[in-house]
């Protein structure tokens, strides 16, 4: 038993080093066409990307956690990129199937209408057209289902809706980095990301991963809203930053990234989301709104310029 043995492993390694051998002096020009046979055999199981009908850019808003403001920075920022030029359409879409907030943030309720052609026409408000799972269930009903069933639910927000015409698509996602992420970065074209945080350690962690996700499918990621990054008293007008200063400031810089804005903790902010009116709609001149979403220094009208004027030459996914 033990000559055999000798014998196995012996021709065993003479095989590995004559292949190695083999294969040593083609390893420099032979590494390029085996990470090139690798991508493609790795591309293969991936869906082929088909864009939403009727839209031009899509847009996601994302965050490791949930918690951070991302669904109310959504809405703002699509009513935001509406505000800043209206000859822009733009559109709404809530993601997040076990928590919809886009009924209750746009301050709609009821059910869709279909077409000829059996797609859900959005509900509208402010402008902006409208699709949630919110839509299709009861307020109060929770979504108790497994993961074929939301990817079914979420390729029907994706492709059974009729939009018309639009330029933006803005996409409220669900927190995390799974299952529903995946599913729509590998299924649609899209323009980029943008990062919802606290400045609060422990959000930004999920944060990075939230943007390291995007890179990794080649999505490009616009930048950092840093959500609630300092309280203002409205009797003495001290202020506090309750979540830590500049987290996501620091954070952009170590993604190389832009902050796209600051959003403070303001009371005003959260009254009018719960009221159904967006800040930027009901108080569009006020200090917690110019900046972060309407008048940033580099806005992300200028961001896709910039992007596709990068990304001309480079070949589309």
């Amino acid at each position: 038993v033990m000559t055999l043995l000798t014998i196995t492993l012996t021709a065993t390694a003479d095989k590995v080093v004559v292949r190695a051998a083999d294969v040593g002096p083609k390893g420099r020009h032979g590494d390029a066409s085996l990470k090139e046979r690798q991508r493609q055999h790795m591309a293969r199981g991936l869906p082929k990307q088909k864009a939403i009908a009727g839209v031009k850019q899509v847009i996601v808003v994302a965050s490791g956690k949930g918690g951070v403001g991302k669904s109310t920075t959504a809405v703002n920022l699509a009513l935001g990129l509406a505000a800043n030029d209206s000859s822009k359409a733009v559109g709404l879409l809530d993601a997040d199937v076990y928590g919809p907030s886009v009924p209750k943030l746009m301050n709609l309720t009821g059910n869709p209408e279909l077409t000829e052609k059996n797609l859900m026409r959005p509900l509208v408000n402010f402008g902006i057209p409208c699709m949630s799972m919110g839509f299709l269930v009861e307020e109060t009903a929770p979504i108790v289902w497994r993961g074929l069933m939301v990817m079914s639910a979420i390729e029907k927000l994706l492709r059974q809706v009729d939009w018309g015409s639009l330029d933006y698509l803005v996409i409220d996602m669900p927190p995390g980095t799974g299952d529903v992420q995946l599913s729509i970065t590998q299924n649609i074209p899209i323009a980029g990301a943008v990062i919802v945080s606290t400045p609060q350690d422990i959000a930004l962690l999920d944060a990075r991963r939230g943007a390291e996700m995007f890179r990794k499918v080649n999505v490009p990621v616009l930048g950092l809203v840093q959500n609630m990054s300092v309280f203002c008293c409205p009797k003495c007008q001290t202020m506090t930053h309750i979540f830590g200063a500049d987290g996501a400031r620091e954070l952009a810089s170590t993604l190389g990234v832009k902050v796209l804005g600051d959003v403070p903790l303001h009371v005003n902010i959260r009254e009018m989301c719960d009221r159904g009116r967006p800040v930027v709609v009901s108080s569009p001149e006020s200090p917690e709104v110019g900046k972060p979403y309407k008048r940033g220094p580099l806005s992300l009208e200028q961001m896709f310029v910039v992007r596709r004027c990068l990304t001309a030459s480079s070949v589309s996914r």
